[in-house]
């Protein structure tokens, strides 16, 4: 039996994963081209992130600003959109502003007030979506529903900030379409007011179908891409 490289199991996951996407918008009725896929590396080395660069992937999300600073700088060569998913602490702003382009996490008055001071100081505008809480459990991050058209009014006041949208992630255990439905009537909401805020980023390995029936624009999938993830080591 011929040894995988670790480039064909990349690609061998990659092609898997676009299948599924494919499936997915023929379900639905929805173009290819409404979706983008954002490779989650956290825990993979900066190697695999230039594999999937050179497979054609643009945008690649990290959750652990420690892991993804230095990324960011091992691949600075690399046409690629960095995006931050995880729940970010205030005293990281700063880095997390100095390399990300989207920061899909934000979820309190103080984020917003640090990372607009972090982007001016930077120079740079930063692309922000407001995680919404789709269950009831804290340690996930996320507002209410009820509580997102507030912080939407500070991202948008925030010098060097531009509100692009919202994220979520399904409940453990819960149902993710009916999740992913009330996660896309409040973005119908949203950009009602905000016609510019389109980015919807929900959906990962293994509920990407519900995501894009209900309207994704943006999957965050790792484990199908990229294998099983391995502790992370500081």
């Amino acid at each position: 039996m011929t040894n995988l490289t670790r480039y064909d199991e990349i690609a061998a996951g990659l092609a898997e994963v676009e299948e599924r996407i494919a499936d997915a918008c023929r379900a639905s009725g929805r173009s290819r081209d409404e979706i983008t896929l954002i490779a989650v590396t956290k825990t993979y080395p900066a190697s695999d992130v230039r594999v999937l660069a050179e497979l054609g992937i643009t945008d690649v999300g990290e959750n652990r600003d420690q892991e993804a600073a230095a990324k960011a700088q091992e691949c600075h060569d690399l046409p690629l959109n960095w995006h931050f998913i995880g729940q970010l602490q205030t005293n990281k702003a700063k880095s997390v502003a100095s390399y990300a382009d989207l920061v899909h996490s934000v979820d309190r008055s103080r984020l917003v007030t640090t990372l607009s001071r972090a982007a001016v100081a930077a120079g740079r505008e930063l692309g922000c979506l407001i995680q919404v809480a789709l269950d009831d459990d804290p340690s996930r991050g996320g507002v209410r529903p009820a509580e997102v058209f507030a912080l939407a009014e500070e991202v948008v006041a925030a010098e060097g900030l531009r509100f692009g949208g919202l994220m979520a992630v399904a409940p453990l255990g819960g149902d993710a379409g009916k999740s992913f439905t009330k996660l896309a009537e409040l973005a119908q909401a949203v950009r009602g007011r905000w016609a510019e805020a389109r980015i919807v980023s929900a959906g990962m390995s293994g509920d990407l179908n519900e995501a894009v029936a209900n309207g994704a624009t943006h999957l965050r999938i790792g484990t199908a891409l990229l294998g099983r993830r391995r502790p992370f080591v500081r």
